[in-house]
């Protein structure tokens, strides 16, 4: 495991991931975004997952050191991971395949579970919701692409918190010792761990945020929550805070825990 590389430049992670980090770092983003190029030993052509922004040059260094495209995958719908994807599918002349419909180009969306065969590597489909509602990881070659799902450090923005904490859950069952390669931040050594941390981390979040609610009312709106969970964390952070906030009022009060 590794701090990023150089921006642009591929750096191989396992023998048959490797990843271009493109100039976009940033709170939500870490370091950048990272571009995987994914291909078995010995491949002719690549697969590129998660182009990243619509960033001529970082687009044009992907393609470069990809070769052959076959297949372009992203894995969510947020534009540092998908909006370069129109133009690098152009470029290379390859199909994009995303969970959504409306993201793909040439091409007929993921499905859970299923099996992607390109590059000479199997890829599995993971559809993992509660970061995006059309999140997915990628298990490929012994290693899983995480997307945002999991970030190589800190915990990832989520919208739902139910159908992220089944995600997490699912990710517990992955092989120990299968690593994460995440979509910002450094590779980590062991996907279920991470995952049953994160699972950790959100329960401790849920408890804080069950304190709060019983000091300020069930009422209580996601931003006061954020000023008194996230008192101690710089204020840059509160934006994003508020949105993981929300989610976890709308749980609590779905389950009935903040009525």
């Amino acid at each position: 495991m590794t701090a990023h590389p150089a921006y642009g430049e591929l750096r191989q992670v396992t023998p048959s991931a490797g990843v271009v980090l493109e100039d976009n770092p940033g709170a939500m983003t870490l370091e950048g975004t990272n571009t995987w190029l994914l291909r078995a030993p010995g491949a002719t052509t690549c697969v590129i997952v998660d182009p990243g922004y619509e960033d001529v040059p970082h687009l044009t260094r992907v393609a470069e050191a990809a070769g052959e495209v076959e297949l372009i995958l992203v894995t969510h719908q947020h534009p540092d991971h998908v909006q370069g994807a129109p133009w690098l599918a152009a470029r290379v002349d390859a199909p994009v395949r995303t969970f959504d419909p409306a993201l793909c180009v040439d091409a007929p969306p993921l499905t859970d579970g299923e099996v992607v065969v390109a590059a000479g590597l199997s890829i599995e489909v993971l559809h993992t919701p509660g970061h995006t509602e059309d999140s997915v990881c990628l298990a490929a070659d012994g290693a899983v692409l995480t997307g945002d799902s999991m970030l190589g450090r800190g915990t990832t923005v989520i919208s739902d918190l139910g159908a992220y904490l089944g995600s997490l859950r699912r990710l517990t069952s992955v092989p120990p010792g299968t690593p994460a390669l995440p979509g910002h931040g450094p590779e980590l050594p062991d996907v279920a761990a991470t995952a049953r941390e994160y699972l950790a981390h959100r329960e401790e979040r849920l408890n804080q945020v069950r304190a709060a609610l019983r000091e300020l009312g069930p009422g209580a709106t996601p931003r006061q929550v954020v000023e008194v969970v996230y008192r101690d964390v710089d204020q840059s952070l509160w934006a994003p805070a508020e949105w993981s906030v929300r989610a976890q009022l709308d749980y609590l009060r779905t389950t009935g825990e903040a009525s």
